[in-house]
C-alpha cells in the first residue's frame, strides 16, 4: 500500500475551510501556494517529498510547502482513498515549526471526515 500512495499522481480535494484561507491570501501568495499544488498534482507524491513540496507530520497527516519571499504558506492535508486527498486547512507559518493548534485542528477535521464518510458508507 505504502508503494501505491508514493507512485501515484496526487488529486487534492479542498475543504471549505482551507478554500477561504485561499481567497483571503494576497495575489502572489495565492499563486504561489495553487503553482505547489498543481506541482504536486502533476507530479508522483515521491518526487514532491524529494523537492521538499510536502512533509509528512504523522500518520495520514502532510503538509505542503509553498514559500513566496518572507511569506511561507502551508496547508495540511491527508490521504481519502486511491491517489484522492482532502486539504484540511492552511495557514501562514511564522516559524520552523508547524504550530500544534494547526496540526490539532487539522486533526479534528480528518476524523469528522472519516466518521462523516465511513457512516455513509454503512
Amino acid at each position: 500500500m505504502l508503494l501505491y500512495w508514493m507512485n501515484t499522481k496526487p488529486k487534492f480535494i479542498p475543504s471549505d475551510r482551507f478554500l477561504k484561507f485561499l481567497h483571503d491570501l494576497p495575489d502572489k501568495d495565492r499563486a504561489k501556494l495553487i503553482g505547489t499544488i498543481s506541482l504536486i498534482e502533476s507530479h508522483e507524491l515521491y518526487i514532491a517529498i524529494r523537492q521538499l513540496w510536502v512533509k509528512k507530520i504523522e500518520a495520514n497527516l502532510f503538509e505542503i510547502r509553498s514559500i513566496q519571499s518572507s511569506n511561507i504558506q502551508r496547508a495540511i492535508y491527508f490521504h481519502i482513498e486511491e491517489n484522492n486527498y482532502f486539504i484540511t486547512l492552511g495557514f501562514t507559518k511564522k516559524s520552523n515549526k508547524t504550530p500544534q493548534r494547526q496540526i490539532d485542528s487539522a486533526k479534528r477535521i480528518r476524523e469528522k471526515y472519516l466518521r462523516r464518510n465511513t457512516n455513509d458508507q454503512e
